[in-house]
This record gives structure tokens, sequence and C-alpha cells, in this order.
């Protein structure tokens, strides 16, 4: 039994309304410094963070209500928010490495199916740490760059709140692995990733008062 209460459930779409604000002027800022692709990761990486933390909000809403324990929105959580901070990730180092980017098309995997035997015995992997990688590359490179961002706008101790973002989004990687039937760990994790959200939305508006829309990159501006 799951101690999730009406309260913690509603709490849980504050972080997703921060990080969602911030997203939202962050892309407005760099949208003219991005090629079409980059843009599009990072935007693509964004709207799967905040879908990822909205379902799981909702799945917290709707156990606490008592109306169903919709499992897979619980379980899609995880690698939805780590795939999603990968590509902003991505999106946003392109924004300084390379004007413009090409995709790839992705190669489709080819193979045989397995029978009811050989799958019987293959075993489990959550992959857990394999999505907690991909979320600490993708917040890593999101927190430089918006870090390299301050400095180019002579206003480097605004990365302080980025850098604090980034610390309590590892600490929810570190509490994603205890035990969240738990009412207290739910609580500590709500104050935690509300803490991270808020600063990241207090850098992004701060970016955005000191001007980063207008900012000029040495790769240049693109249309």
């Amino acid at each position: 039994m799951k101690e999730f209460s009406v309260p913690m459930a509603l709490c849980d779409f504050i972080p997703v309304i921060l990080f969602a604000a911030a997203a939202v002027i962050l892309m407005r800022d760099l949208y003219n410094k991005m090629s079409k692709g980059a843009f599009a990761l990072f935007a693509a990486g964004a709207i799967d963070i905040i879908c990822a933390g909205s379902l799981k909000a909702l799945y917290k809403l709707l156990y606490a209500l008592g109306l169903c324990d919709f499992e897979p929105l619980n379980a899609m959580f995880f690698p939805l928010q780590s795939i999603g901070f990968l590509l902003a990730g991505v999106g946003i180092l392109a924004m300084l490495i390379w004007r413009q980017t090409s995709k790839k098309a992705p190669e489709k995997a080819s193979g045989k199916a397995l029978s009811l035997t050989a799958a019987a015995a293959v075993p489990l992997f959550k992959g857990t740490m394999i999505f907690v990688s991909l979320m600490v590359v993708g917040l890593g490179l999101i927190s430089t760059v918006l870090s390299i961002l301050s400095a180019k706008l002579k206003k480097a101790w605004v990365m302080i709140f980025f850098i604090v973002g980034f610390v309590c989004s590892l600490s929810m990687g570190y509490l994603s692995t205890r035990d969240f039937a738990q009412a207290s760990m739910n609580w500590i994790a709500e104050g935690v990733n509300v803490a991270g959200q808020g600063s990241f939305l207090i850098g992004a508006l701060l970016l955005h008062k000191f001007g980063l829309e207008q900012l000029k990159l040495k790769t240049g501006e693109c249309a």
C-alpha cells in the first residue's frame, strides 16, 4: 500500500509547472541562436520531461483518490524523463558547438522473435542506472551550457542557480532508489524537486532579464 495523499499528488505538479515555465523562457530566448535541428532536440526533450512529470503526478493523484493504480504512468516516468533530459542537453550543447545540425535516419534493428521458452529464461533487468546516467548527462549538459551563457552575459553568479538545480536533481536520482511507498520519502522528494526546479526557473528568469535573447554567440545567429 502506497502512502499517497491528494495534497502530495497536487504538490507533485508544482515542479512540473516550474520547469515548464523555465523551459518556455529558454526556448523563446534561445530560438534565434539554434539551428532547426538543435531547437527541435531541445524542445522535444523539454516536452518529454514535462509529460513525464505530469503523468507521474497524475498517477499519484489517481492513486490518492482511490480511483485506480495506473501502473504504466508510474513505470514510464523514469525512461521518458531521462531521455528527455538527454535530448534537451544535446540540443542546447549543439547550439554552442555547431551552427547547423543534421539528422541521420535511425537504423532499423532486425532479428527473429524469441520463442516463449527463450523469453521465459531472459533475466529481468530494470535498467535503473542506465536511465539515471542519461538523466545526469542531460542535466549536466544543460547546466553547463547555461552556466557558460551566464558568463558570456557577464553575470557568472547566475550559474549558482543552475548548479543548485543540478545538485537537487542528482539528489532526486538518489532518492529514486529509496522506498517511495512511504509518505515521508515522497515529501522529502517533493521538497528537493520543488527547490531544484524553482532554482532552475530563477536562473532562466535572470538570464532573460539580463538579455539572453539579444546575446550574440561566436557561432553566429540562426534564423
